[in-house]
């Protein structure tokens, strides 16, 4: 692993208050100008966040690099002040964290997306047109039941959510050099876990010959008669969120992907509900006992990635009507931001900075007069790397020490 100089340096400076910095992520809300109509932000009505911005520091923030489309793991990632380009993690594991499974350091685990080919073998539907938990479930009985393990190696199969899954092969001698098997486009056969370079690799032989069963096994389910695979990883050792940043820190988080990466840090999910009403009052709940809270909302990044705009911009003024909750809980520091965009013209994530907005004491008066991408390139806070913004709240709430003499 690379070193992580600026990472340390703040680390080394951090220091112990009583005062709480909640990190709202409105996940994917960041997006286009969806053909001049301006971004869901600039078209939802948001009073309370709009009023919140006339006091508070705007920006935006980089999640990876310039140009780099990030997953989920890495977003969050880069926002827990974890530099993505050094500290890197196969989704597999943080899906595997967010079923609670108990992952070991013999383990192998993978992210699973229930998809549909045809008879020609080729995906029509990555998602299987977003199966119900009922039918992955079943789906995953069958494989269980049906499947010839490989000699010495265990396998376990978790339902995640609708479409997706988590496999975890436990074993000695494991390695996680596996292809992902997920095209990323339907109109194509799905890849093989044991492609060139992977080829070398007896786990990915192991995974592409469980792939083929799989296919053979559900072959007359009417959806969901394959899967794809991602992010096949093992379990890294890091620091933790509270030994790097002297936090007590708690995750409200409803999707299992989003309690995975919290968990990874260290940290502990306290609540997982998934209505944005319900997120903003656990997360007062949480403030209680802790000096940190993740409070994470899914839906403008789902709607996004629909397709839908008219939805994600109803999903942003829930938010917005749900906020008054969380501000009456007084945090010292709120940052409001989104994990990565994700604008519904593309129907996915992209390279965009992500609006940024910061209440807190010590700025240098407001940015407003709205909370929108337009606004946020004009801020105080100008545009920064994710990983900065753990920092700044940490300054902001005089969690940091001075450098130097």
């Amino acid at each position: 692993m690379t070193e992580d100089t600026y990472g340390n340096l703040i680390s080394s400076l951090a220091m112990d208050n009583d005062k709480r910095i909640v990190l709202l992520v409105m996940d994917g809300v960041g997006d286009c100008d969806n053909g001049g109509k301006g971004t869901a932000l600039q078209q939802a009505k948001t009073p309370n966040m709009d009023t919140l911005a006339k006091n508070s520091a705007l920006g935006l923030h980089v999640p990876v690099a310039a140009a780099v489309t990030p997953g989920s793991g890495p977003g969050h990632l880069g926002l827990f002040g974890y530099d993505p380009l050094i500290y890197q993690v196969g989704r597999g594991v943080l899906s595997a964290l967010g079923v609670e499974f108990a992952i070991t350091d013999r383990d192998v685990a993978a992210r699973l997306n229930f998809c549909t080919i045809d008879a020609a073998g080729k995906v029509t539907d990555r998602r299987a047109g977003r199966i119900g938990d009922d039918v992955n479930k079943a789906c995953l009985a069958k494989v269980r039941e049906k499947l010839q393990l490989p000699a010495g190696v265990e396998v376990f199969f978790e339902t995640e959510s609708e479409h997706r899954a988590v496999m975890v092969l436990r074993g000695d001698g494991l390695d996680d050099n596996i292809g992902d098997t997920d095209p990323q486009h339907t109109g194509v056969e799905p890849l093989r876990a044991d492609r060139p370079p992977h080829n070398e690799s007896r786990t990915a032989l192991m995974v592409a010959d469980i792939f083929d069963q799989i296919r053979a096994i559900l072959s007359d389910e009417p959806k969901a008669n394959m899967v794809l695979g991602r992010g096949f990883a093992k379990v890294p050792s890091w620091p933790t969120f509270a030994q790097r940043w002297k936090l007590n820190p708690a995750a409200v988080a409803g999707y299992p992907m989003y309690r995975g990466v919290a968990r990874l840090v260290g940290m502990d999910v306290v609540s997982q509900p998934t209505s944005a009403a319900d997120i903003c009052a656990e997360a007062v709940k949480a403030m209680a006992d802790h000096t940190f809270v993740f409070a994470h909302f899914k839906y403008t990044d789902k709607t996004g990635e629909d397709g839908d705009l008219p939805a994600k911009i109803a999903r942003i003024e829930e938010m917005d009507a749900a906020l008054p909750t969380l501000l009456n809980g007084k945090p010292d520091v709120l940052i409001i931001t989104g994990d990565h965009s994700t604008p519904p013209s593309l129907k996915a994530h992209s390279w965009h900075p992500v609006p940024l907005l910061m209440a807190a004491p010590h700025l240098r008066g407001g940015d407003g007069p709205t909370f929108d991408e337009v606004a946020c390139r004009a801020g105080q806070i100008g545009t920064i790397p994710a990983r900065e913004i753990i920092p700044l709240a940490l300054a902001h709430a005089e969690k940091l020490e001075k450098f130097g003499a």
